[in-house]
């Protein structure tokens, strides 16, 4: 959400931070909306005000035998009664259209966020890692993975499309992966493991910007509740409508299931393990003061690339522009890792700041220098998709026969598996 009071002051700058986001300029139809809301309130202020005095004034009137000036003031409180009702829904119905009109804005973009419309204006900051040469053609993970136990005719034929079935050794790399993501963030940088809901109120989908505008990507369940499309939403409305003690950041991780309908991506990675209705991930979130905020997400985004470089993966790093980061952010990190059989980097964390954008949404607050309740400032960031990191570690460290070698840092949590074997 945003802070009207900017708008109010420099709505030009508003509007051309919108325009880097390819969105129409909007400052003149919410402060439209806001002197409307502002000028009623006002008059409902003052009609309550003179209610209470002409109330008062009744009883004097009455005191000094005056009759008739008691009945017209009788008259007047009376009116009042009638009118004020009118005035105050005035003002509720133009607070309502300023707030939908609010909430379906994205969020602005930091300074040295790039310009660009898509991903075509992302910018490559880093890369880490040597690809690996191959005395083979690598296969996709698609090709290698059935015969390995990723079974998606399973997963199919008992849930549909973009539902998979891991058995055997494939589960338990996947287990592993996601025990490693979890001990490196707890035990190396500093978060503290959460267990989280799975289904949340609508109110907290609502607080991290899934709703009302991404509805359609996300699975509701008939009571009202929605399943949550990433643990982000659970660990970080954990501080809605609360004021919160932030002497240091508040680092939090939730490895959970994630579920999404996917229905704005109609199409696209149809095939494989890439992009499932349900998988695997270990979120970070952070939530912090706004001074420590650029610092903060520096460091959420070395505890992401931790990962990668524990397990050889090699994969760059990608300063988001303004048109391809997400609704809720202020400036995103993509992290893409080198897939071999795809030939191809691919997105496996996205590791963002959303300044005070989604605690204004939550009304999440902390108390300032100065004891004054002001709005925290939250991140969040993949730290990985276990189901994408898996598909790294087939492609990456396949073989020749078909066998996929687990990586060092693996092992001892896969029962010191050596890799995986393919079906008899």
């Amino acid at each position: 959400m945003h802070d009207i009071r900017l708008i109010r002051e420099d709505p030009a700058a508003f509007d051309a931070a919108l325009a880097r986001r390819g969105v129409e300029p909007m400052a003149d139809r919410i402060l439209a909306f806001d002197e409307v809301r502002r000028a009623a309130a006002t008059r409902a202020q003052e009609m309550l005000a003179r209610r209470n005095e002409a109330s008062k004034a009744i009883g004097a009137a009455m005191g000094r035998g005056d009759k008739d000036a008691a009945e017209s003031l009788k008259a007047e409180v009376a009116r009042i009664k009638v009118d004020l009702p009118a005035v105050e829904e005035e003002e509720r119905a133009a607070a309502r259209a300023q707030d939908e009109l609010l909430a379906a804005l994205p969020n602005l973009p930091a300074a040295d966020v790039p310009e660009g419309e898509d991903e075509d204006g992302n910018v490559e900051v880093a890369t880490w890692g040597d690809r690996r040469d191959f005395a083979f053609a690598p296969q996709e993970h698609a090709d290698i993975g059935p015969a390995l136990g990723l079974d998606f005719e399973t997963g199919a034929a008992i849930a549909g499309a973009r539902f998979t079935f891991l058995r055997g050794q494939m589960a338990r790399l996947q287990r592993a992966i996601a025990q490693m993501m979890l001990d490196v963030q707890t035990g190396e940088n500093g978060y503290t493991e959460c267990a989280t809901p799975l289904l949340v109120r609508e109110e907290a989908m609502f607080g991290t910007g899934q709703l009302p505008k991404f509805a359609e990507d996300s699975f509701a369940t008939t009571d009202g509740r929605w399943l949550i499309p990433t643990s982000e939403v659970s660990l970080t409305n954990s501080v809605r409508e609360r004021i919160v003690d932030l002497d240091a950041p508040m680092r939090l991780t939730a490895l959970t299931p994630c579920f999404r309908s996917e229905a704005g991506s109609a199409g696209r990675d149809t095939r494989g393990y890439i992009r499932q209705h349900q998988f695997d991930k270990v979120e970070l979130v952070s939530i912090c003061r706004p001074e420590d905020a650029e610092a903060e997400h520096e460091h959420m985004l070395r505890s992401a690339q931790a990962i990668l470089e524990r397990l050889d993966l090699p994969y760059r790093t990608m300063l988001l522009c303004a048109g391809d980061m997400g609704f809720g952010a202020k400036k995103t990190f993509d992290l893409e890792v080198w897939l071999p059989g795809q030939g191809a980097y691919r997105e496996i964390s996205s590791v963002s700041w959303c300044g005070d954008f989604q605690a204004r949404r939550m009304n999440a607050r902390y108390r300032d220098e100065n004891g004054k309740a002001a709005f925290l400032h939250t991140l969040n960031g993949s730290g990985l998709a276990v189901g994408r990191t898996l598909v790294a570690v087939l492609e990456n460290y396949q073989q020749a026969d078909g066998s996929v070698r687990v990586p060092e840092a693996l092992k001892p949590l896969a029962g010191g598996l050596e890799a995986l074997e393919p079906a008899a």
